[in-house]
């Protein structure tokens, strides 16, 4: 695991050697353990090392035997053994055991089409001066990072935006669509960031910088059906599937020279990690779990009888409302607005386990894996009461009625889930899918920001090529695909890989590995819920893993108790960050309506709670970059 940044002059001039170190040290927290350069006139790579594989002679760059082929490289390639032992065969001459020596060799050999043969996470540089050409690549899924922009004169590359940042010239102009993308998501997605002119390399894309052009190209594409998979297979023969497949991943991303552990809710996705990865740890697992005084937000007594059943080292930490005063914290930690309040436990459970380890495995990627949101339920319910509410008694009578449920604190409460199902009840799948799951409603963002321009863009544009690309998948596995290939790499990846990097910490995702997706996109809908119970198949085949109360628990999620701590704990910082003083200061949003959704939330008339924490940390995002650019 690693921080990569690099310089490529486009107009022959030398490369700025002072501004690629000062990229290089901005993300030392990405790399404490070492750190490598390679400047050769036409180009300038550079990276900072945290040491999980090959401890002693792991250091990058890496080159070829012939040193005409350089690669800098964040990530873990899990079948490099394999990889080494063909190169090796074939007379290539490795001068490391590491795992990312033998992507330098198989490019040698298959050019581009060497990416395929990689199984891993990863966002790599690659230099060829044979053919002076630099290739940016990031994995399938978009596990790790990778940020670029081109001024004309120069492309810059870096893990996170703050190696980008490095550079005063950088003009911080934001992007009108990335922040009107920000307010349906509470994050920015690729290939948008919130500075107009910078970008994130999509997953499964590579940035080819030949000549001074560069190009983008899609080199991976999952793998999906043609027709909606049978379930006429028996339930047994899935389960032991499904068990095989995961297993094999998990046992693959504890490859490592140092301790890996596990972080562990009450759920039954880290709790299948967990179960897992004790049959093949050498030694005691480790096992880190968050909780919180709030009891329908706790989680801790379900993991603990997961730590208790396979005898792990489990370290606990309870999360009390004083943690607010880390949220300047994070907004500069995710260097652009990041509105997911579970970036608090997530970044507090980094912390915990960075103490003891450096590398975790973490049950990111289930959920779209194996349908187990509640919005894939609400979509199998829909069709139905559409066609058993008729829309006068669905507008007149049952909608009000809905209306007055009070606000409530706990998570995601009754109130909350039927104003939203009926809200978009009359939609097509996708945008009722989006409906479900969306911030604020297009009448909301028009109202809140200042440029009416900034507000046109529709959110459906983001999510339409995804659901046509599964069109011959069952109506709940396309929403699975859809949320694969957005939200998971645009909200829960990117809170896990700043998070977990802050702490100079390596987060692994089995469930994110091609293996267990490809598998995956094959599950029938009716095996992805049953009898409305979502994450269906999954519980079967883990249920002789894992206590009874976590195989029949119902999902929490990984949040926090954010309404009740808004309108209390949080107030002040409310009250600070968006008052109307502070929003005009800003020049984004309309302060009376910042104002009115904060006097609402207040009053307990709406659970706000996730449009307030967006706006919050977008606040503090604005803040911390005023403030540092003085």
């Amino acid at each position: 695991m690693c921080g990569i940044c690099g310089l490529r002059p486009l107009d022959g001039a030398p490369v700025d050697r002072a501004l690629l170190e000062r990229m290089n040290a901005r993300q030392r927290h990405r790399g404490p353990d070492g750190a490598g350069l390679h400047v050769e006139g036409a180009v300038g790579l550079a990276m900072r090392r945290l040491a999980v594989i090959d401890l002693p002679t792991g250091d990058q760059p890496l080159r070829n035997e012939a040193g005409d082929v350089v690669l800098v490289g964040n990530g873990e390639i899990y079948n490099y053994r394999s990889l080494r032992a063909e190169l090796l065969d074939r007379g290539h001459e490795l001068r490391t055991t590491g795992d990312l020596e033998p992507v330098v060799h198989l490019y040698e050999e298959l050019g581009e089409a060497c990416f395929a043969r990689l199984r891993g996470m990863f966002a790599l540089a690659l230099w060829d001066r044979r053919a002076d050409r630099l290739l940016l690549v990031r994995d399938r899924y978009g596990i790790k990072p990778l940020h670029w922009r081109s001024d004309g004169r120069t492309l810059a590359f870096a893990s996170e935006l703050k190696g980008l940042t490095a550079d005063p010239t950088l003009s911080r102009e934001l992007d009108p669509e990335a922040l009107s993308l920000y307010l349906s998501y509470n994050c920015v997605p690729a290939p948008r960031t919130i500075y107009a002119g910078v970008q994130k390399l999509r997953p499964g894309h590579l940035l080819a910088v030949e000549g001074g052009r560069v190009e983008e190209r899609r080199w991976y594409a999952r793998p999906l059906p043609a027709a909606p998979p049978r379930s006429d297979r028996p339930v047994a023969d899935w389960s032991e599937e499904l068990l095989t497949v995961l297993e094999d991943s998990v046992h693959a991303h504890l490859e490592s020279d140092v301790p890996v552990g596990v972080f562990l809710s009450g759920g039954v996705d880290s709790g299948a990690l967990c179960a897992l990865a004790a049959r093949h740890a050498p030694g005691r697992l480790r096992t880190f779990s968050i909780g919180f005084r709030e009891r329908s937000f706790d989680e801790l007594a379900d993991a603990r009888r997961t730590a208790a059943l396979y005898d792990t080292d489990h370290t606990e930490l309870v999360v009390e409302p004083d943690v607010l005063t880390l949220l300047p914290r994070l907004a500069e930690v995710y260097d652009e607005p990041f509105g997911d309040s579970s970036a608090v436990p997530t970044y507090l459970v980094s912390e915990l386990a960075g103490r003891d380890v450096k590398v975790t495995l973490s049950g990111e990627g289930g959920d779209e894996a194996f349908a187990g949101y509640e919005v894939y339920v609400a979509a199998r319910l829909a069709p139905l009461a559409g066609r058993a509410l008729p829309g006068p008694l669905r507008r007149g009578v049952i909608a009000p009625l809905v209306r007055r449920l009070p606000a409530s604190t706990e998570r995601v409460s009754l109130d909350y889930r039927a104003k939203r199902f009926l809200a978009d009840l009359d939609r097509e799948p996708l945008a009722r899918h989006h409906g479900f799951k969306a911030i604020h409603t297009a009448d909301g963002k028009r109202s809140l920001l200042r440029d009416p321009a900034a507000g046109r863009l529709d959110p459906l544009d983001r999510l339409r090529p995804a659901w046509e690309e599964a069109a011959g998948l069952g109506p709940i596995g396309r929403l699975q695909h859809v949320d694969t290939v957005t939200y998971l790499v645009d909200d829960l990846l990117t809170k896990t890989d700043r998070a977990s990097m802050a702490h100079s910490l390596e987060a692994r995702v089995p469930f994110v590995d091609h293996h267990v997706l490809d598998f995956a996109a094959r599950i029938p809908d009716a095996l992805g819920i049953r009898r409305l119970r979502p994450k269906w198949l999954l519980r079967q085949a883990v249920a002789p893993l894992l206590p009874p109360e976590v195989v029949g628990g119902r999902k929490r999620g990984f949040s926090i108790p954010a309404a009740a701590w808004l309108r209390g704990e949080a107030s002040g910082l409310v009250a600070d960050v968006l008052g109307p003083a502070e929003i005009e200061r800003q020049g984004v949003f309309r302060s009376a309506a910042v104002t009115e959704l904060v006097r609402q939330h207040a009053a307990g008339r709406v659970d706000h709670s996730r449009p307030l924490w967006g706006l919050l940390m977008f606040g503090l995002w604005h803040r911390h970059v005023h403030e540092a650019r003085g």
